[in-house]
C-alpha cells in the first residue's frame, strides 16, 4: 500500500489549532467610559439620550440590571459613573411590559411642578 503524498506547493506540518489563552479580561458592561457629571438641562439633552439608550437596551437583555434600574435609576447610573444634577430625576416606567420608557424630569427648588426634559422608549419597527 502506498503512502498518500501531499499535493501542496510548500509542504507544511500539520499543527494544532491556535489555543486562545484566557488572559484577556473582558470589561464589565459600561454605560459611559469614565465619569460624566451633568450640570444643566442643555448638557442632559445633548449627552444623556445616548447613555439612557444603552441603559434601556440593557434592561431588555439583563434581568439583574433591569431590576436595579427599575428600583433606582439614578443610583444605577451613578454606579456606572453617570451623575445627574440635583434638580433632575429619572423614572423607569413600565405601563406595558412590551415597551418600557425612561423619563427625565427637572424640578426647580421650592416648586412642586416637574417639567419633562426628555424620554426614551425603544420602538421595534419592521420594514419590507
Amino acid at each position: 500500500m502506498s503512502k498518500k503524498q501531499s499535493t501542496a506547493v510548500v509542504p507544511a506540518p500539520k499543527q494544532v489549532p491556535a489555543i486562545r489563552r484566557n488572559t484577556d479580561v473582558v470589561p464589565d458592561f459600561s454605560l459611559y467610559d469614565g465619569e460624566k457629571h451633568f450640570t444643566d438641562r442643555d448638557d442632559v439633552r445633548q449627552y444623556l439620550p445616548d447613555i439612557l439608550g444603552r441603559a434601556l437596551a440593557r434592561t431588555w437583555i439583563d434581568p439583574e440590571f433591569r431590576n436595579s434600574f427599575e428600583n433606582d435609576p439614578s443610583g444605577s447610573l451613578a454606579q456606572h459613573g453617570v451623575f445627574m444634577p440635583e434638580t433632575m430625576s429619572i423614572e423607569f416606567q413600565r405601563k406595558s411590559a412590551d415597551r418600557p420608557r425612561i423619563v427625565v424630569f427637572e424640578q426647580r427648588p421650592n416648586s412642586k411642578f416637574k417639567a419633562r426634559v426628555l424620554y426614551l422608549q425603544l420602538v421595534m419597527m419592521a420594514g419590507r
